[in-house]
């Protein structure tokens, strides 16, 4: 596995985008799911997007030698004309989230017919279910496991618990034995976050990933390129990132080990946090 971390960031404006792009950031991201959105994650302070189809072609048209995902809705009638109008528009990767079914990601594969890379969202339970029976079916090339929706199509309070309960372990197998590159979910600054990257990444390296999207933790104070800058290097805090993901990828597996069971021993302590907050709150 590569010890380079691939990082992909939501762009909203044209000044974030070069600035994202020239701070060393791999993929910039348009997302335009909103079909379900709200009624899944409404009571979650996740990203919900209100990017439209004009904004692929404007960050297409100001960072043009970028690589650009862009994620449409969920798999219906409307895929086939979003899928055409995003590639017609520049993308050169094309997510598509909530799916449950193969059949729902084959039609999807067939629609994009090469015309972009394909970047299945396994984030529902059935979706991730399928990874071993895809993957060894030898034509998936890239994948993305989110844990937003992921975590609460499970049922589970907190969004790193598929990633301490063993639930990702033979998917992610099955992903790295067929040689499919893939990410999983968000990434905060270095230091922040209730798992902190300087834990979590040694989870994306013992799983086998080596992609993750950067949180809304780098979107404080994103009104504009100059607020994001503002008090904060982005090209450092990426590069801090980076460095700590290189360390893991340079450890051993008893040191991966190790860092799995301070990762589960943390997202334990935040679940029994969030037991207690609602017992008091009922």
């Amino acid at each position: 596995m590569s010890a380079h971390l691939r990082l992909i960031m939501v762009v909203q404006t044209p000044e974030i985008a070069r600035m994202v792009a020239a701070g060393g950031v791999d993929t910039l991201f348009v997302d335009l799911e909103h079909l379900g959105k709200e009624a899944r994650q409404g009571h979650l302070p996740s990203w919900k997007s209100r990017q439209s189809m004009a904004d692929v072609s404007l960050i297409r048209d100001v960072v043009p030698g970028a690589r650009l995902l862009v994620r449409v809705n969920p798999p219906g009638a409307h895929t086939q004309a979003e899928v055409d109008e995003v590639i017609a528009r520049g993308a050169d990767a094309v997510m598509l989230p909530m799916f449950r079914r193969r059949e729902e990601l084959l039609r999807f594969v067939d629609i994009v017919a090469g015309r972009a890379e394909c970047l299945p969202l396994f984030e529902t339970a059935a979706a991730v279910e399928l990874i071993p029976q895809i993957a060894n079916e030898g034509w998936l090339t890239a994948a993305h496991i989110g844990l937003n929706d992921l975590h609460l199509d499970l049922g589970r309070r907190f969004l790193f618990e598929p990633l301490a309960d063993g639930v990702l372990e033979q998917p992610c197998a099955a992903l790295r034995h067929a040689g499919v590159q893939f990410g999983i979910g968000g990434i905060a600054r270095a230091g922040e976050g209730i798992v902190p990257p300087e834990l979590l990444l040694g989870e994306h390296v013992r799983l086998g990933s080596n992609t993750a999207i950067l949180s809304q933790t780098f979107h404080r104070n994103a009104g504009s390129a100059e607020e994001l800058e503002d008090g904060f290097d982005f090209a450092a805090e990426v590069a801090r990132l980076r460095a700590i993901y290189a360390c893991f990828a340079d450890a051993s597996p008893h040191h991966l080990e190790q860092n799995r069971k301070l990762v589960a021993e943390r997202v334990g302590e935040a679940v029994r946090a969030l037991g207690t907050s609602a017992r008091l709150a009922g």
